[in-house]
């Protein structure tokens, strides 16, 4: 773990594991103070994996302005020439997946190959559910709402009859609690930068200009970003595969395929669409 200085901002950073690079672009609100996470994949046991609190999120500045999707590429950017990355395989998940698709389109040398997860592509090939729209609910409303959003099997029924509610609620708290961090220096200037950005993405008319090999992983009950957004992506990638898992918004925590998939991708011995 390191503090890295660049000529954009100052970024937390965390490296682990050694073989070809991946570069892991994560969420909404994502903060690797937040255990477990995605240095705690099996990701690191192949490649040499490199994830970093984006801008205005975590260990990482939080400037006043500069909440763009075009900002959140160039940091990317930045991070990598910081580290003399030249080149890295690209994991995107869900916001982080809209930003790796601005890195791929404006330093698309830096991107070997792109695996983006449970994300969109905006305009007209569609958005992920705007969850500005969670910011208006408070309590355990919000909380059950994303439930529902992240796996769209979670109905009234099931919160009422499934034995496993209470604990799925519980989880959903936790994995939600910043409370621990949430009076830290313009937090919540941060989380809604972020949020800003993340509503204005659209890389729809340029996502043919992406042409390195691309993963494309959904969850097939995913309410955030749909399967059928997912299946538009493939459509206008150029060289695209797409595997829909048996979970939702976080699917590979539910599926265990999934991220044997994505190292297989990223290793060259992937099957075609499965």
């Amino acid at each position: 773990m390191q503090f890295l200085k660049t000529d954009r901002l100052n970024f937390y950073v965390e490296q682990a594991g050694s073989g070809d690079n991946v570069l892991v672009i994560n969420g909404t609100g994502a903060d690797l103070r937040k255990k477990p996470n995605i240095m705690d994949s099996p990701l690191t046991s192949h490649f040499h994996v490199t994830a970093y609190d984006q801008r205005g999120l975590g260990q990482t500045d939080k400037p006043e302005t500069g909440y763009t999707m075009q900002d959140y590429a160039d940091d990317a950017a930045a991070v990598m020439d910081a580290l003399e990355i030249e080149s890295a395989m690209v994991l995107g998940i869900s916001f982080g997946g809209m930003v790796a698709q601005e890195l791929s389109l404006r330093h698309g040398a830096y991107v070997s190959k792109l695996a983006l997860w449970c994300t969109a592509p905006g305009g007209a090939g569609g958005a992920s559910y705007p969850l500005q729209e969670l910011e208006k609910l408070s309590g355990d409303a919000r909380l059950i709402a994303g439930m529902r959003l992240n796996d769209s099997r979670i109905d009234d029924a099931w919160m009422a009859t499934n034995a496993g509610a209470a604990d799925a609620l519980e989880a959903a708290r936790q994995r939600l609690d910043m409370s621990a961090f949430e009076n830290e220096p313009r937090f919540s200037q941060g989380r809604a930068g972020q949020m800003a950005a993340r509503a204005q993405h659209d890389c729809w008319d340029r996502l043919e200009h992406i042409t390195c090999p691309v993963f494309l992983g959904g969850g097939k009950y995913d309410g955030i970003a749909k399967p059928e957004i997912m299946q538009a992506m493939q459509s206008k990638l150029p060289d695209a595969r797409l595997t829909l898992y048996e979970g939702g918004h976080f699917f590979m925590l539910q599926d265990g395929k999934a991220f044997p998939d994505l190292m297989a991708f990223f290793a060259d011995n992937m099957a075609e669409e499965n």
